[in-house]
């Protein structure tokens, strides 16, 4: 019987071999990207629309940071009008002083609003007051109210506690009337100059509310000298509305902020915000011809008082 016998054997082709090796090496490098879990790096391409993406999303907030901040705390951001007098009962030679104030304040605790000391005592600061007090005149409040958005009467307020320093107040207000009122939240730091900052208040007080009324209203108010009275109406009609103005930290000098967020008379006392949405300091006074030169305290200057009306609340 014949048996067959094997043939020769050839080689393996050089395809062949090589075919062997890329399947080994794809072999390898699968199984070595599957246990790095390995990425390409990122080209010059890609890395500059990161960044650019990146602005983008930051520019946005920038600008939406003003809307947000007036739409999620406007209603504990109230409207201030005083009445204040200096008395001369030693003195017949001057006449007494009786005069009025406007500013902004904002909610800090429950039952309390911080504002500027010139808002609280406004014979502080007053030349003419002060005049008065150095011969023996006495200041008096004969009334400080609070307007806020979306209640239809004023709130009595009351001082609690000035600052001998910066120009600070924090004042209390009439018993059961915060409950509802969300306090603003008071920044740790303060990030370097160059950032965004919006500031929120009552610039030109009931005229600039009145200006902004519907027409029927302004048509009504526009020549009204009765400010307490104009701003009871605008209460009743839910037209006690906080403006909102934006701009950017220039400068920061001790506990003193410079920025360039535009503010008038009856803005002081508002909240200044940074972009994160947190109160960084009280708007206080502005320079009239330098557009960069609006004024504001520190949060830091702000904070030790308002732990001290709180321990005077508990008392």
């Amino acid at each position: 019987m014949e048996t067959s016998q094997p043939g020769p054997s050839h080689p393996p082709s050089l395809r062949a071999l090589l075919a062997a090796a890329l399947a080994g090496v794809a072999l390898s490098a699968g199984i070595f990207f599957a246990s790095t879990h390995w990425r390409p790096k990122p080209t010059e391409l890609e890395r500059q629309v990161h960044e650019l993406s990146t602005e983008l999303k930051q520019l946005q907030q920038e600008q939406q940071m003003p809307t947000t901040v007036l739409n999620r705390y406007r209603n504990s951001i109230c409207y201030i009008f005083g009445v204040y007098r200096v008395s001369m009962p030693h003195n017949e030679t001057k006449p007494a002083l009786r005069a009025r104030v406007a500013g902004t304040g904002f909610v800090v605790a429950e039952g309390l609003l911080a504002t500027n000391r010139h808002v609280a005592e406004p014979w502080f600061g007053d030349p003419e007051a002060e005049e008065l007090i150095r011969d023996g005149g006495t200041p008096q409040l004969e009334k400080l109210l609070a307007f806020f958005p979306n209640m239809a009467q004023p709130v009595q307020l009351s001082p609690v506690v000035v600052s001998p320093v910066h120009d600070l107040a924090v004042v209390r207000l009439a018993e059961g009337e915060s409950a509802k009122l969300e306090p603003l939240p008071l920044a740790d730091q303060i990030e370097a100059p160059g950032g965004l900052v919006a500031v929120v208040g009552y610039p030109m007080g009931v005229a600039g509310m009145v200006a902004k009324s519907p027409s029927p209203v302004y048509e009504r108010l526009a020549f009204r000298r009765d400010d307490a009275g104009a701003a009871s109406e605008l209460a009743a009609l839910s037209l006690i509305r906080p403006s909102a103005t934006y701009g950017h930290l220039g400068d920061v000098v001790g506990s003193k902020l410079v920025y360039d967020a535009p503010t008038a008379h009856g803005g002081s006392g508002g909240p200044v915000f940074d972009l994160h949405g947190q109160v960084i300091g009280v708007n206080t006074a502005y320079m009239d011809g330098f557009t960069g030169g609006t004024l504001g305290i520190s949060v830091g200057a702000l904070k030790p008082l308002v732990a001290v009306a709180r321990q005077h609340e508990g008392n």
